[in-house]
């Protein structure tokens, strides 16, 4: 590696040279291959010691086998054939066919070599045409080019691989055992991306890691916050850890857009999509489910931007993320995702579909997953006119069986919400008028675990009421709404029990008039905030639901999101980059008090590390909640000592202030005695500047403003 030569080497001898800096375009100044001149990447560790495979080499190459052996004369007709098949599939580049010929008997060896533009039409036609039948005799093997290439450097003699010695890896939940109870955050700011503690005695985050360029685009934490993921050029990668976080696996996929993890935590999906060769042609899509531990790819999808945009609306070029939904729970045994007319469910134990079909589901456009149970519920508008019904239908799997449905009419538009313990399912349905100029909302209540399911129907006292927002209590039976007219709409709770217990929503109260689009429950149910985002400039309401009444409001300018930390304890507001001022973030407590504030340039992130589900039961919760004062003590001991110190941090930190300000005064006090002979002298001999030696007068000046003559008539 050559020597790393300094700043001020590089100006003497550009002196030296006679050459400009300045004009010295470095853009246009190329390093020899493999040199960085002691410059190295910041995601070099990404390459690391097993390098990744990437769009290099013949990728773009295939090797068709199995071709019918002809002589010179038919050579022209079988090129036609085989240019005719491939060039369906993708744009082949000029002279990109060969057919080699044997030398001596001047007839087809039965194999061709296809070069397309990009790597991924040739994927594409590897996968299409292998095992293509052109004749009873003649079935197409097809290959990659780099394929063929890596299987013959496979050594003739095989030889086991070195036996490394076993070296434990740290303990990837060590962060849960926090002695402060403390949970952590992550922020990316510029180019910078910081792990956190947040220190709410102290009222200030304390920082665990911190790194320039970790990742291209965003970060994501994984549902059971093990992992944090990161996003490069060359894939993803996943880290892991409570203060290090150390590199635990990377998943090449060139290019990727998007990732989403299975709620267990087995599985990384990855999305890419890249703009075709031919401009007729839409984008290519390429999605990979990867074992998280192991890093190997369980299955991929590739094909249109059109046979992955059925049902959804917005995303990527027109995709819906994620494209593939998970079933509710940690065992990741199902995923699913929406066709024309099918929704198609597959196991992880084989990746292929269940039953090898999809479920047949007419003119199908969402669908979604109980979060704890394997039960789809799929929504399908009206066909024909009206002669055929919306429906919401809940089905089963694996057994493919309807549990219920619910036939809909002059349907605009549905929704579906879920309950966090999948107990409830509420289906928002906007619905026409007789005339057809105007629709009005209703919810269709399921009650999932109750015997045949009943369902309820919910109107608003004013049923013309536009629905802002919708949110159910986690874990819990209430659910929240709000309604009517901006500028300030009202907000109403309800509960899926009745006074006396019975089986029917009621209302618990409508709270009027207020500056909100948005409803932000604490994990922990009970509480939830009533937030005035975008065009409501960052209003705040802390609402306690058990006891019906406002525990405070606030207000934090200009606030783009809103997002509870896992234990319900503490809540963020931030600004991201999408307003040029006041970026940042404030911490509140639950019930309302700002706790502290950090303001970054350029901010781009915030995400609490999720928590995993605890491990008591119920009735130990219900036992601790119960005696929550004795084990209070403690912490409020802690809490004391806390305040303490921060008050003696306080009396010090006043205490230096006063010293330092009685220095300066006593600095410019020497300096005034010092200057007392020249200041003399510049006032020619007046020894005296002090103030009591000036007398003050008071001079009254009359000053005549204006002269006016008018003449007045006696007459």
């Amino acid at each position: 590696m050559a020597e790393v030569v300094s700043m001020d080497e590089i100006h003497a001898t550009a002196a030296r040279l006679n050459i400009d800096l300045s004009s010295l375009e470095l853009d246009s100044i190329r390093l020899p291959p493999g040199e960085d001149f002691g410059v190295i990447s910041d995601d070099e560790d990404l390459k690391g010691e097993d390098p990744l495979e990437f769009e290099e080499g013949f990728g773009n190459i295939i090797v068709v086998d199995n071709l019918p052996v002809v002589p010179k004369e038919k050579f022209e007709k079988l090129e036609g054939v085989i240019r005719k098949i491939y060039s369906q599939i993708g744009v082949i580049k000029e002279d990109g066919l060969w057919m080699p010929l044997d030398p001596e008997t001047q007839k087809t060896l039965g194999y061709c070599f296809i070069e397309y533009n990009t790597p991924l039409e040739a994927e594409l036609a590897k996968e299409k045409t292998n095992g293509y039948k052109l004749d009873r005799s003649h079935i197409f093997a097809v290959n990659m080019f780099d394929d063929i290439e890596k299987f013959m450097k496979v050594p003739d003699e095989w030889a086991p691989p070195e036996t490394k010695p076993y070296t434990p890896g740290e303990n990837l939940q060590k962060w849960l055992t926090d002695e402060k109870a403390r949970d952590q955050f992550v922020i990316r700011a510029g180019t910078d991306t910081e792990v956190l503690w947040n220190d709410a005695r102290q009222s200030k985050p304390e920082l665990v890691y911190k790194r320039s360029y970790w990742t291209e685009s965003f970060v994501q934490w994984s549902p059971l916050g093990t992992y944090l993921a990161t996003v490069h050029r060359q894939g993803a990668a996943v880290w892991g850890g409570a203060t290090t976080f150390n590199r635990l696996m990377r998943y090449a996929h060139p290019q990727v857009k998007l990732i989403d993890f299975s709620p267990g935590e087995k599985f990384l999906v990855t999305y890419s999509s890249h703009e075709p060769s031919n401009p007729r042609d839409t984008h290519r899509v390429v999605i990979n489910i990867f074992d998280v531990r192991t890093g190997k790819v369980m299955r991929d999808f590739k094909g249109s931007a059109d046979e992955f945009a059925i049902g959804g609306t917005g995303g990527v070029s027109g995709i819906s993320w994620p494209v593939f939904r998970w079933s509710g729970g940690k065992d990741d045994k199902y995923f699913a995702r929406i066709g024309k007319n099918v929704i198609s469910v597959y196991e992880t134990e084989t990746f292929t579909l269940i039953d090898k079909k999809s479920i047949k589901a007419e003119n199908v456009m969402d669908f979604s997953w109980s979060p704890t149970d394997p039960i789809l519920a799929l929504y399908a508008p009206e066909l024909g006119g009206g002669n055929q019904p919306a429906k919401v239908s809940l089905v089963q799997i694996p057994s493919k069986k309807e549990l219920r449905q619910k036939n809909l009419f002059s349907v605009s538009e549905c929704k579906l919400y879920w309950q966090s313990n999948g107990d409830y399912l509420a289906v928002k349905v906007d619905r026409y008028t007789k005339t057809k100029k105007s629709t009005y909302t209703g919810f269709e209540l399921f009650r999932i675990k109750e015997r045949d399911i009943p369902i309820e129907v919910l109107e608003l006292e004013n049923k013309n009421d536009k629905i802002i927002s919708f949110a159910w209590e986690p874990k819990g039976h209430r659910f929240a709404v709000i309604h009517g007219d901006s500028p300030r709409p009202d907000v109403s709770f309800y509960s899926m029990r009745s006074g006396t217990n019975t089986v029917r929503v009621s209302k618990l109260t409508t709270v009027k008039g207020k500056q909100a689009n948005a409803l932000y429950w604490s994990p922990a149910g009970r509480f939830i905030i009533l937030a005035g985002l975008k065009g409501f400039n960052g209003q705040l309401e802390f609402y306690n639901v058990e006891e019906l009444e406002t525990m405070a409001t606030a207000e934090h300018f200009m606030a783009t999101d809103v997002e509870w930390d896992p234990t319900g304890r503490y809540v963020v507001t931030s600004i991201t980059s999408v307003h040029e001022m006041e970026n940042g973030f404030n911490v509140w407590s639950f019930n309302g008090k700002l706790l502290y504030r950090i303001l970054k340039d350029h901010f781009f992130q915030f995400l609490w590390r999720p928590r995993p589900p605890s491990f008591l039961s119920p009735e130990k919760e219900e036992e601790i909640a119960k005696n929550l004062k004795k084990y209070s003590k403690k912490y409020e001991a802690e809490d004391q000592d806390v305040s303490l110190q921060l008050s003696e941090q306080d009396r010090e930190k006043r205490k230096m202030l006063k010293e330092e300000w009685d220095r300066w005064v006593s600095e410019w006090k020497r300096l005034h005695e010092e200057q007392k002979l020249e200041r003399q002298t510049l006032r020619d001999g007046e020894a005296s500047d002090e103030e009591e030696e000036y007398e003050a007068k008071e001079v009254e000046v009359e000053e005549l403003l204006d002269v006016s003559e008018e003449v007045i008539s006696f007459d």
